[in-house]
């Protein structure tokens, strides 16, 4: 049967950890594998690290750069570079290859969203392997993935993926970090994201000299996409022949098995693609009726507005307590809410001295997390 797969390799796999030069053996293995895994009829995307890696071995830097215009300019370097070696690999194998760079502004903006939608689907196809990275040369921190565990995440999403790869230095999640902690223990299959607290899962890595990830940003992946129904697995990524053996049916890594309630596509763009502009903070009973009776936010439930946003920006709701308990695009600015926090929606028309929408969040642009 065939299937959509994503996978994502770091750069701790792509790169040797001494030097920062490309392990060739590694990516010559991935593409062997998903050559043949395209033959046999899957659609493939593959969400690639490294750009930065390639780039500071290519111009002799001895550590990753911190600011912004040096690893925009290295990255600039290496993603060509990075592109010409995957290019010769799968021509070798006669499989056409596609560079797709993405921003989180490319995603976050609905129309854009709709489009790489499209595109990507076209690309798979017309059989097309999809090359993804983060646009690092354009990308500004406040709209950043932040690392390419997020971004293979929502593409996984996107695409409508059945299975999201991420492969890294290790075989599988374990219980603590086992390159330090001799007692740690694999996880093999998460069934529901809370049981990583009974399993007292400890996921506090950093990534690689020359990397930005850690375990904690492929949990954290895992959860974005098993919100949209992708089952999820953590792999070794310098063992490419592990992806088959797992769509096969072996236990191999650790794999976190798809919500069974996935959100629709539109509510996990909300919740997950969205940088929230603000946060309003509810008292008890618009929260109870936004969690336990999915009702929409109306003015009255409002008891504080923090920050500064417009109409349809993506906006955090919290209780009183400070926890955030749902996300959802808003009807007004913060400077409107702040005139009808606490009324009545048929106040709103002559507060405002317009007439406006009834809800400040209407249930169906609302995601409860």
């Amino acid at each position: 049967m065939s299937q959509t797969v994503v996978i994502k390799i770091g750069t701790s796999s792509l790169t040797h950890a001494e030097t920062g030069y490309l392990a060739l053996a590694t990516i010559a293995s991935l593409v062997e594998v998903l050559c043949q895994l395209r033959a046999a009829g899957h659609q493939i995307v593959l969400v690639s690290s490294g750009a930065v890696g390639v780039g500071c071995a290519r111009l002799k830097l001895t550590e990753r750069p911190r600011a912004i215009a040096l690893k925009q300019a290295v990255a600039a370097v290496g993603q060509g570079r990075l592109m010409r070696i995957y290019d010769d690999f799968f021509s070798v194998l006669n499989q056409p290859i596609a560079q797709v760079l993405l921003t989180r502004a490319d995603l976050a903006d609905r129309n854009r969203y709709l489009n790489a939608s499209n595109t990507f689907q076209e690309l798979l196809r017309l059989g097309v392997i999809p090359i993804v990275n983060e646009n690092d040369t354009v990308a500004v921190d406040e709209l950043k993935f932040g690392d390419n565990d997020t971004l293979s995440a929502l593409v996984a999403s996107l695409v409508h993926a059945d299975w999201l790869f991420l492969l890294t230095d290790v075989d599988s999640l374990y219980s603590a970090d086992p390159r330090t902690n001799p007692q740690a223990q694999p996880i093999h299959i998460i069934e529901r994201m809370e049981d990583l607290v009974t399993l007292q899962v400890q996921a506090g890595g950093q990534g690689s000299r020359w990397g930005t990830g850690g375990m904690s940003t492929k949990i954290s992946a895992a959860e974005i996409a098993t919100d949209a129904g992708v089952r999820t697995v953590i792999t070794h990524g310098q063992t490419p022949t592990n992806i088959p053996r797992i769509l096969a049916g072996e236990p191999i890594g650790t794999q976190f098995l798809p919500h069974p309630a996935p959100i629709n596509a539109r509510k996990h763009w909300i919740a997950h693609t969205l940088v929230p502009a603000g946060t309003l903070i509810l008292d008890d009973g618009a929260a109870g009726a936004i969690i336990n009776q999915g009702k929409s936010l109306l003015a009255a439930g409002i008891q504080r507005i923090e920050g500064e946003f417009d109409p349809q920006q993506a906006i955090r709701l919290c209780n009183l307590a400070g926890e955030e308990v749902a996300r959802g695009l808003v009807n007004y600015s913060s400077t409107e809410l702040h005139q009808i926090r606490g009324r009545h929606s048929e106040e709103i028309a002559v507060i405002l001295g317009y007439a406006g929408a009834d809800t400040v969040i209407h249930r169906d642009n609302l995601v409860v997390l």
